[in-house]
This record gives structure tokens, sequence and C-alpha cells, in this order.
């Protein structure tokens, strides 16, 4: 399952891509400053405003050492560093998006804070108690050991420590169609329901903060694109297009279907480890 996992991320040539598509946007692919990077380096729903509405949500410490589960090409890590002035270390299980992530990070100046390690969120490389914050980003949905994956942040974070996922959680209605961003067929998706997500994390004896469905904001984001697109303009997330080429057009329209149909809903969890 990792292998297709791994195989659905990975076309090759990644950062060559990213540098074309940098250039025709008339930014410096070699140098590329962190807002030209943004469309493509938020590989999640709702892109940069999802990563700065996670950002407000927790507020790091400078100094504190975050974990990023599923950290793609290393906008979000980045991001936080710049920002907050804190370490962050991200783990993925597609190499290649590792080795992107490492080279934009040293373009960025930002090696010292922010490094990246290939690895399964359910059995990571890190020692107990290394973390005074974590977060996952549209992620968990290629996780099919929730439990597993809940354990593991358990066990990775400080006590007191906070835990925020925004995810894709599973809807009502009949089963989604695929491609989706996230999975090329359904044996690679593993959803949970809110109900599901809550209670995991409360069974791996995380204090669930809150809970809220971000649908509205989902909707209110793809409408102020579809209005830039239609004035000409480039989309405001262009990272699905980015890492999945041509197959992006018909995974996007069945994630919106999805979402308009209530079939998945975009959900923000704050967790945290007691003390």
């Amino acid at each position: 399952m990792s292998d297709a996992i791994r195989n659905h991320y990975t076309r090759g040539d990644l950062l060559q891509r990213l540098q074309a598509a940098l250039a025709e946007d008339g930014a410096d692919p070699l140098q590329p400053t962190a807002e030209a990077l943004a469309p493509y380096d938020q590989f999640h729903g709702r892109g940069l405003e999802a990563t700065e509405d996670l950002a407000a949500l927790v507020q790091p410490r400078p100094g504190d050492h975050l974990l990023d589960v599923g950290s793609g090409i290393g906008g979000p890590a980045r991001y936080l560093a710049q920002r907050f002035g804190c370490r962050v270390t991200g783990i993925d299980l597609t190499p290649e998006f590792c080795e992107v992530a490492t080279q934009l990070t040293r373009q960025q100046g930002l090696q010292a804070q922010v490094d990246f390690h290939v690895g399964d969120a359910t059995s990571m490389p890190f020692g107990d108690a290394a973390f005074d914050g974590a977060y996952s980003m549209n992620v968990s949905m290629n996780i099919a050991d929730k439990a597993g994956l809940y354990r593991e942040l358990w066990r990775v974070l400080k006590p007191g420590g906070w835990l925020a996922l925004s995810e894709i959680a599973r809807g009502s209605g009949p089963e989604i169609d695929y491609p989706t961003p996230w999975a090329a067929t359904a044996a690679s998706s593993f959803l949970s329901t809110p109900a599901q997500t809550r209670q995991g994390l409360i069974e791996a004896g995380f204090e669930v903060l809150r809970l809220d469905d971000t649908l509205d904001k989902a909707r209110d984001y793809g409408a102020r694109s579809r209005a830039i697109v239609a004035q000409g303009g480039k989309p405001m997330h262009r990272a699905v297009m980015l890492i999945h080429g041509g197959v992006a057009v018909q995974a996007m329209a069945n994630s919106s279907r999805a979402t308009a149909e209530g079939r998945v809903v975009p959900i923000e969890v704050l967790a945290r480890k007691p003390a």
C-alpha cells in the first residue's frame, strides 16, 4: 500500500516542473520568494489560507520544535518557521517530496530551522516527547491505521503539546468518485467521519479542544478562485496541477463534486496531550 501511495504522488522531475511553472509566472525559478512558491508548495485544501488559519489557531512560540506529518514540499513548515522563529521537522512517505522540500528550504535560507525525513507516520524515527506541537494537513486520508497514527503523535509530543489537523472527512451518501488529489482509487483512500476522528484522538489520550467543519471556507475559496480564472488569471492554488499533471483536472472535479454533495467534509481539529 505504501508503494501505491508513493506512486500516486511521484511523476519524476518535480523540481524541474516547479521551476518551469515559476518561470512562466515571471518568478526567479532558482531563487523564488515565499510568495512565488505559495501557489505550489501548500499542497492541501485552501492552500496558504488554510496554513494561515492553522498558524492563528496554534500560535507557536519562538524556539518551539514542531512536527509536520506529511510535509510535502515544505510550504507550511517554511511558513511557520519564518513567521514564528520556530524549528520544524517534516516527515513524508514520498522521497521526491522530501528532496524538493530540502532544496527549496536551502533556497529560502531556512535549513537551520527546517528539515525533512522520509518515513511512515505510523512508525516515526523520532524520540519520545520530542516536539512541542504537531500538525498534519490533508494527510490522514492516505493512512489506514488511524489508531497507529494517533499513538505515534501522542508518543512524540511533549506533555501539554498541541496537535492540529486539517483533513478531509467522510460525509454522507454514496462513495466518492476517483481519482482525487489524495488517491488514484478507493484502495488507497481511508476517510474517517468527524465523529470517528474525535473518538480516535480521545482513545489515544488526546483532549479534543475543537473540531470545526470548514465547508463554508472551502466554498468561498473555490468561488474566489473561479472568479480569478474567469477573468483570465491563474487559480490561487496550483499545487494539484503541479503534482498530478493531466489527471489533476478530473481529480479536482471529483473532489469538488464530493464536497458540494456532502460526501466529504473538510474539517479542522485542535487537540492537546494533557500535561
